[in-house]
Protein backbone atom coordinates (compact mmCIF):
# COMPACT_ATOMS: atom_id res chain seq x y z
CA UNK A 1 0.00 0.00 0.00
CA UNK A 2 1.29 3.50 -0.73
CA UNK A 3 0.40 6.54 1.28
CA UNK A 4 1.49 9.96 1.56
CA UNK A 5 0.87 12.81 3.84
CA UNK A 6 -1.55 15.97 2.70
CA UNK A 7 0.69 18.66 2.80
CA UNK A 8 3.32 16.99 0.70
CA UNK A 9 0.16 15.59 -1.67
CA UNK A 10 -1.13 19.25 -1.59
CA UNK A 11 2.09 20.52 -2.88
CA UNK A 12 2.69 18.18 -5.47
CA UNK A 13 -1.57 18.59 -7.01
CA UNK A 14 0.01 22.61 -7.32
CA UNK A 15 3.13 21.34 -9.10
CA UNK A 16 1.51 20.03 -11.24
CA UNK A 17 -0.07 22.66 -11.74
CA UNK A 18 2.71 24.79 -12.33
CA UNK A 19 4.41 22.45 -14.54
CA UNK A 20 1.61 21.95 -16.52
CA UNK A 21 1.69 26.16 -17.17
CA UNK A 22 5.37 25.58 -18.20
CA UNK A 23 5.02 23.13 -20.37
CA UNK A 24 2.09 25.49 -22.18
CA UNK A 25 4.61 28.22 -22.56
CA UNK A 26 6.88 25.67 -23.79
CA UNK A 27 4.74 24.07 -26.56
CA UNK A 28 3.55 27.86 -27.50
CA UNK A 29 7.64 28.48 -28.11
CA UNK A 30 7.36 25.47 -29.82
CA UNK A 31 4.67 26.32 -31.74
CA UNK A 32 5.54 29.42 -32.62
CA UNK A 33 9.11 28.61 -34.17
CA UNK A 34 7.33 25.69 -36.29
CA UNK A 35 4.43 27.45 -37.50
CA UNK A 36 4.08 30.94 -36.10
CA UNK A 37 2.11 33.01 -33.50
CA UNK A 38 -1.69 31.58 -34.43
CA UNK A 39 -0.41 28.26 -33.50
CA UNK A 40 1.18 29.36 -30.82
CA UNK A 41 -1.94 30.74 -29.51
CA UNK A 42 -3.47 27.86 -30.18
CA UNK A 43 -1.18 25.56 -28.08
CA UNK A 44 -0.95 28.40 -25.26
CA UNK A 45 -4.70 27.87 -24.93
CA UNK A 46 -4.75 24.37 -25.69
CA UNK A 47 -1.90 23.82 -22.27
CA UNK A 48 -4.11 26.62 -20.26
CA UNK A 49 -7.16 24.53 -20.92
CA UNK A 50 -5.39 21.36 -19.14
CA UNK A 51 -3.85 24.16 -16.68
CA UNK A 52 -7.11 25.32 -15.69
CA UNK A 53 -8.93 22.05 -14.94
CA UNK A 54 -6.15 20.72 -13.08
CA UNK A 55 -5.64 24.06 -10.89
CA UNK A 56 -9.67 23.80 -10.53
CA UNK A 57 -8.62 19.61 -8.97
CA UNK A 58 -6.56 20.85 -7.24
CA UNK A 59 -8.09 23.51 -5.24
CA UNK A 60 -11.68 21.53 -4.96
CA UNK A 61 -9.84 18.37 -4.16
CA UNK A 62 -7.67 19.40 -1.08
CA UNK A 63 -10.48 22.11 0.19
CA UNK A 64 -11.16 19.68 3.63
CA UNK A 65 -7.16 20.41 4.70
CA UNK A 66 -5.84 18.47 7.09
CA UNK A 67 -8.30 17.48 9.55
CA UNK A 68 -10.61 15.91 6.98
CA UNK A 69 -11.86 12.19 7.15
CA UNK A 70 -10.80 9.82 4.59
CA UNK A 71 -14.50 9.56 2.93
CA UNK A 72 -14.95 13.42 3.25
CA UNK A 73 -11.69 13.77 1.23
CA UNK A 74 -12.22 10.89 -1.39
CA UNK A 75 -15.90 12.77 -1.93
CA UNK A 76 -13.90 15.87 -2.28
CA UNK A 77 -11.66 14.26 -5.09
CA UNK A 78 -14.32 12.86 -6.92
CA UNK A 79 -16.19 16.25 -6.72
CA UNK A 80 -12.98 18.15 -7.97
CA UNK A 81 -12.49 15.58 -10.90
CA UNK A 82 -15.95 16.02 -12.26
CA UNK A 83 -15.72 19.68 -11.36
CA UNK A 84 -12.64 19.67 -13.79
CA UNK A 85 -13.75 17.87 -16.45
CA UNK A 86 -16.90 20.25 -16.38
CA UNK A 87 -14.18 23.15 -17.05
CA UNK A 88 -12.00 21.19 -19.49
CA UNK A 89 -15.39 20.89 -21.77
CA UNK A 90 -16.95 24.16 -20.84
CA UNK A 91 -13.06 26.15 -22.02
CA UNK A 92 -12.78 24.15 -25.11
CA UNK A 93 -16.54 25.22 -26.19
CA UNK A 94 -15.64 28.10 -25.89
CA UNK A 95 -12.55 28.71 -27.29
CA UNK A 96 -13.74 26.48 -30.69
CA UNK A 97 -16.51 29.13 -30.65
CA UNK A 98 -14.88 32.00 -29.62
CA UNK A 99 -11.29 31.94 -31.26
CA UNK A 100 -9.93 30.23 -34.57
CA UNK A 101 -7.68 27.96 -33.82
CA UNK A 102 -4.91 25.39 -35.04
CA UNK A 103 -6.38 22.97 -34.00
CA UNK A 104 -3.27 20.44 -34.65
CA UNK A 105 -0.88 23.20 -32.32
CA UNK A 106 -4.31 23.52 -29.35
CA UNK A 107 -4.92 19.82 -28.86
CA UNK A 108 -0.93 19.47 -29.14
CA UNK A 109 -1.07 21.77 -26.04
CA UNK A 110 -3.38 19.92 -24.65
CA UNK A 111 -1.65 16.68 -24.75
CA UNK A 112 1.67 18.27 -23.87
CA UNK A 113 0.58 19.27 -20.34
CA UNK A 114 -0.75 15.83 -19.96
CA UNK A 115 2.43 14.26 -19.88
CA UNK A 116 3.03 16.45 -16.79
CA UNK A 117 0.75 14.06 -14.54
CA UNK A 118 2.78 11.27 -15.91
CA UNK A 119 6.29 12.65 -14.95
CA UNK A 120 4.60 13.72 -11.79
CA UNK A 121 3.49 10.48 -10.65
CA UNK A 122 6.67 8.32 -12.12
CA UNK A 123 9.16 10.74 -9.87
CA UNK A 124 6.86 10.98 -7.05
CA UNK A 125 5.67 7.78 -6.17
CA UNK A 126 8.46 5.39 -4.12
CA UNK A 127 11.00 3.23 -5.75
CA UNK A 128 8.81 -0.19 -6.52
CA UNK A 129 11.76 -1.95 -7.81
CA UNK A 130 12.17 -4.42 -4.66
CA UNK A 131 9.09 -6.42 -5.25
CA UNK A 132 9.18 -10.19 -5.08
CA UNK A 133 9.24 -11.96 -8.45
CA UNK A 134 7.10 -15.06 -8.68
CA UNK A 135 4.89 -14.54 -5.35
Amino acid sequence: MLATDLPHARRLAFGVVLGQAAVSVLAALAALGFSGAHAALSALLGGGIATAGSLVMAGVGFVGGVRADAQRALGAFYLGEAVKLAVVIVLFVVVLKVVRVVPLAMFAGFGATLLVYWIALLTALPHLGGARRGA
